[in-house]
């Protein structure tokens, strides 16, 4: 026996807020001593993941350039961790109206403890050098609309 929903959309809960939203007209407090005359940004309390997302979000005018591109969009951007690997959907749209949606993947590590440039600029060299197709660094993905994703750190490893 078969069961079939017919309510529609699913309802889903709201997406949470960053620690900076959380209180909203309350002053957050440092969680450590901070030395006399140090004062906090805006956004001093946004974490390490969402600071990668933003500036891979942020460098799509810089990755539509590398790839010739007349614009690009960074579809999903999942930050590293010890047990994921950071990931980077781009879709890019060229003079001629053709798009290409390619997934990136990245290394595993915890976000900020490295170059926190690392993978829009490796992007950024993959497309600069004629976005290389060799079987060594595109691994299969089922979460990539075409099944394959570009693994930069053996792209990287390849000299």
């Amino acid at each position: 026996m078969e069961t079939t929903h017919t309510a529609g959309r699913r309802i889903l809960p709201p997406v949470p807020r960053t620690a900076v939203e959380a209180v909203p007209g309350r002053d957050l407090e440092p969680a450590i001593d901070l030395p006399a005359g140090t004062t906090l940004g805006g956004t001093a309390l946004v974490d390490a993941g969402q600071q990668f997302v933003t500036r891979l979000r942020a460098a799509a005018p810089t990755l539509a350039a590398a790839a010739g591109a007349r614009s690009a969009v960074v579809r999903e951007v999942v930050p590293p961790a010890r047990h994921r690997r950071a990931r980077c959907r781009l879709v890019l749209r060229f003079a001629d109206g053709v798009e290409t949606d390619r997934t990136f993947l990245g290394e595993r590590r915890r976000p900020g403890t490295t170059d926190p440039n690392a993978l829009d600029a490796d992007v950024a060299d993959w497309l600069r050098a004629g976005s290389p197709q060799e079987p060594a660094w595109l691994i299969a993905d089922a979460d990539a609309p075409d099944g394959v994703a570009v693994d930069i750190t053996a792209w990287l490893a390849r000299a």
